[in-house]
């Protein structure tokens, strides 16, 4: 099964410095047809404003994945993590028993960013948080996992979730391939270009939710930049 939802009919929120897309219900957008997608929680669009972002706040029990488009976001939390991840990078933080976190975008240009919740398979825990770059040409026709629940047999930034982050970058014209399991859940969005997924027409920035398929054929109209989540 392979359901497309367009970037048109998404959820959507306009708070002046913060333009955001929501995927899935998140704060005052509500569809209780969309709440999650297997572990699947929040997929957010955020375009955020020079100067501005988040201030501090509060998370338990999730795991956060951060994929940036363009620009660049800083974190602090109260760890004391402090870092700035870039156009094409990945930050990842384990809330557990609870953290508290800003994110800014301290850059004179807007930044972009995919913000992707997954729910761990248990609650608790020790707050955790990391980032690492993820090369936009080492993810040339080739999925890259970005995140993982197994992230020494992957390669990939840990959660604590039976999940994998992937992200790959695609030639007009060219095709990637992915070997799914038809019991889990997939979710994919190009974060540029037009793309069809097993013959299914998307075009940037629309979601794509996937279950019941063997393998997931993406094949890039024009040339594209895919993000896509796997869970149970």
């Amino acid at each position: 099964m392979i359901e497309l939802r367009p970037f048109s009919g998404l959820g959507h929120a306009q708070h002046g410095w913060l333009d955001a897309t929501h995927h899935f219900s998140f704060a005052d957008y509500h569809d209780p047809a969309r709440t999650h997608w297997g572990q699947l929680r929040v997929w957010n669009d955020d375009s955020i404003a020079p100067q501005t972002g988040f201030p501090p706040h509060g998370h338990r029990d999730m795991e956060i994945v951060t994929f940036v488009r363009s620009g660049a976001i800083s974190h602090r939390d109260s760890l004391g993590n402090a870092g700035r991840t870039a156009a094409g990078d990945v930050q990842v933080m384990s809330a557990g028993s609870g953290i508290q976190h800003s994110e800014y975008n301290l850059e004179n240009e807007v930044t972009t960013l995919f913000q992707i919740w997954i729910m761990p398979d248990a609650g608790g825990g020790e707050p955790a948080w990391g980032q690492r770059e993820f090369p936009r040409a080492d993810r040339s026709g080739q999925w890259t996992v970005v995140a993982s629940g197994q992230p020494d047999a992957d390669n990939a930034l840990p959660i604590r979730a039976d999940a994998r982050v992937l992200a790959a970058t695609v030639a007009a014209g060219e095709q990637i391939r992915y070997a799914a399991d038809p019991r889990r859940h997939l979710y994919l969005v190009a974060a540029t270009g037009r793309i069809r997924v097993n013959g299914v027409e998307a075009d940037a920035r629309d979601g794509v939710a996937i279950t019941g398929e063997a393998e997931v054929v993406v094949e890039a109209v024009d040339a594209s930049e895919v993000v896509m989540v796997d869970t149970r």
